[in-house]
């Protein structure tokens, strides 16, 4: 029997392409759910059912303004994605200036290359 993919957690949450963009507008400040709809062009229903999931991993929070519904990025709801990739981050680094090191020397003239001018 198949089981439901679950968004329990932010990591789960996030893993949807659309969420991802979603969290990328409102990076920007608190927008309505029309508003959102229009920046991305997405369906008004598609934009509410990936909003349900990322309140309900908290990292998104709303917030009624009249009869509108603001939405507001939670970076804090966030953080453990955040404290998982900076441990790759320190490798990454380490790698990239390993690069460096090597691309460096091959944009460095070859030296003693017997062309016989340094005699």
């Amino acid at each position: 029997m198949a089981r439901a993919a679950t968004t329990a957690d932010a990591f789960n949450a996030v893993a949807e392409p659309r969420r991802r963009q979603i969290l990328d507008v409102l990076a920007d400040g608190e927008l309505s759910v029309n508003a959102i709809v229009e920046e991305l062009e997405l369906a008004q229903p598609q934009v509410s059912k990936h909003l349900r999931v990322l309140r309900e991993v908290g990292a998104v929070e709303v917030r009624d303004r009249g009869r509108q519904r603001l939405y507001r990025l939670n970076g804090h709801a966030l953080k453990p994605i955040h404290d998982w990739v900076r441990h790759y981050e320190r490798s990454w680094s380490e790698r990239f200036g390993e690069l460096d090191v090597v691309l460096e020397e091959f944009q460095q003239p070859e030296r003693g290359d017997g062309g016989g001018d340094d005699e």
